[in-house]
C-alpha cells in the first residue's frame, strides 16, 4: 500500500498533490524496457543479494516474462519468506531495502517512459478516494498529507464559476464541462476524506456537489443520471453509465454517495434516489455481477444489517485507525474531536472521553470507549 503511493508521488505526481494521467507502457519503442531485468544484469548488480532477490522477486519461471527479461514480483509475504529461509523479518526488510535502493538507482539511468500529464478532475477524485482508505488503515501522515492538497485543488482550482467542476487541468488551465464521473468520484473522496478527518468542510463540498449533480445531470424520467450536463454542448450524446467495468460506473458511485449521504445527514431525498438507482440495475446485478460489482456492495448495504460507526473525542482518529484494523464493508464511519451539529455526530461528544457509537437505523447502542467492544457490536 505504502509502496503504490510511494511510486504515485514519484512517478506521477507534479509534488502539490496532483496526480498525471499515465505513464506509457514502452521506452524506446519497446514495451516494458523501462521496468524489466535479465538475470545476468541482476546478478552483476546484486552480488551475493542476487539469490536473496530470486527468491523475494521470482527470478525464475513465475516472473520470466519474454526475451530473457524477468518481472519483479512477489508472491510471498516479508513473514513468509522470513520463515522459508530461517531468518528474521527485520532481516528480510533490510535486505529488500538494500537491493531495492541498487535497482531503483540502475533504472533511473534508463530512458524514461513518456508522461500524459494532463490532470484530470475524476482520476484525482478516485486517487483521494485510494489515499485516505490509505491513511486510514496504514496511520501513515504523509498521505493524508497530499489527500489534502488534492482535495483542496479539486474543490478549488477545478470548480467553475456557478459551482461545477471542470474535467481537466493542464498548463495551469482548468477546461472542459465536468461529466459525471468528476462529480461521482470527487465525492467520494470528500466523503472518505471526512470520515478520516472529521472537518466538516468536506462534507459540505460533497453535498454541493451531489446537489449540483443532481440539478443538471439527472434524468427525472427514470432516477438515473445522464454521464452529461444539461449545460454540456448539444452535440455531446446524453448516455447514462451504468455498467461497472475497471472502474466503477459514475451512476453506481453516485448512488452509494447518495446513500452514505442520506444516513449522515438524514437527507431522505438522497436515500430514496440511491433506492431507486438500485432498483433500475438489480436484475443486471443478478444477471452478471461482475459487470455490476460496485452496484452489489450498495445493494448489501440494503440486504445485511447496515451500521453507522460514530467515534467522538480527543482520541476519535486513533480508534479509528484502530477499528479500520478489521475489515468490515457495510458501515459508515464518521471521526471528531470536538462537538458536530451533523446529524449522525450530534450530541456524541463528552469532554474527556472518546467514544464509540454504533447504530443502525437512527438506534444506537450503549456507547463505549473501547474498540473492541464496538467490534462485537459490527458483528
Amino acid at each position: 500500500m505504502l509502496n503504490t503511493f510511494d511510486f504515485c508521488s514519484r512517478e506521477l505526481s507534479n509534488g502539490e498533490g496532483l496526480f498525471y494521467s499515465a505513464l506509457d507502457a514502452d521506452s524506446e519503442g519497446e514495451e516494458g524496457k523501462f521496468y524489466v531485468w535479465r538475470e545476468e544484469e541482476l546478478k552483476m548488480l546484486l552480488g551475493a543479494d542476487f539469490d536473496f532477490a530470486k527468491d523475494y522477486y521470482n527470478i525464475n519461471e513465475n516472473g520470466y516474462w519474454e526475451n530473457g527479461n524477468y518481472i519483479l514480483m512477489r508472491s510471498l509475504s516479508d513473514e513468509d519468506l522470513a520463515t522459508k529461509k530461517n531468518l528474521p523479518v527485520e532481516e528480510i526488510k533490510k535486505t529488500a531495502k538494500r537491493i531495492n535502493e541498487i535497482l531503483m538507482g540502475e533504472r533511473a539511468k534508463r530512458t524514461r517512459p513518456g508522461l500524459d500529464d494532463k490532470i484530470l478532475t475524476s482520476w484525482n477524485g478516485l486517487m483521494l478516494k485510494g489515499m485516505v482508505d490509505s491513511y486510514v488503515v496504514t496511520g501513515h501522515k504523509p498521505i493524508l498529507e497530499t489527500a489534502l492538497k488534492t482535495a483542496t485543488f479539486l474543490t478549488e482550482t477545478q470548480r467553475m464559476e456557478d459551482g461545477g467542476l471542470y474535467h481537466s487541468f493542464k498548463n495551469g488551465k482548468s477546461t472542459i464541462i465536468g461529466f459525471l464521473e468528476d462529480y461521482a468520484f470527487v465525492i467520494e473522496g470528500l466523503l472518505a476524506l471526512f470520515g478520516a478527518t472529521g472537518d466538516e468542510q468536506w462534507i459540505q463540498e460533497a453535498v454541493k456537489l451531489a446537489d449540483y449533480a443532481s440539478s443538471h445531470f439527472l434524468n427525472k424520467d427514470n432516477g438515473m443520471f445522464y454521464f452529461t450536463s444539461n449545460l454540456a454542448p448539444r452535440n455531446v450524446a446524453g448516455k447514462t453509465e451504468v455498467q461497472d467495468n475497471v472502474i466503477p460506473s459514475s451512476n453506481s458511485a453516485m448512488a452509494r454517495n447518495l446513500f452514505y449521504l442520506g444516513h449522515l445527514l438524514e437527507r431522505g431525498d438522497f436515500l430514496n434516489m440511491a433506492e431507486t438507482m438500485l432498483n433500475n440495475v438489480q436484475n443486471g446485478v443478478a444477471r452478471y455481477p461482475a459487470g455490476f460489482s460496485n452496484w452489489g456492495i450498495l445493494m448489501m448495504h440494503y440486504t445485511y444489517p447496515f451500521y453507522e460507526l460514530a467515534i467522538s473525542g480527543e482520541d476519535a482518529f486513533d480508534k479509528l485507525h484502530q477499528a479500520e484494523q478489521h475489515y468490515n464493508p457495510n458501515k459508515l464511519a464518521v471521526s471528531c474531536t470536538k462537538p458536530s451539529e451533523l446529524p449522525l455526530l450530534l450530541n456524541r461528544f463528552a469532554p474527556g472521553k472518546t467514544l464509540l457509537y454504533v447504530c443502525r437505523n437512527k438506534a444506537c447502542q450503549v456507547p463505549t470507549e473501547e474498540v473492541a467492544e464496538a467490534l462485537k457490536q459490527l458483528n
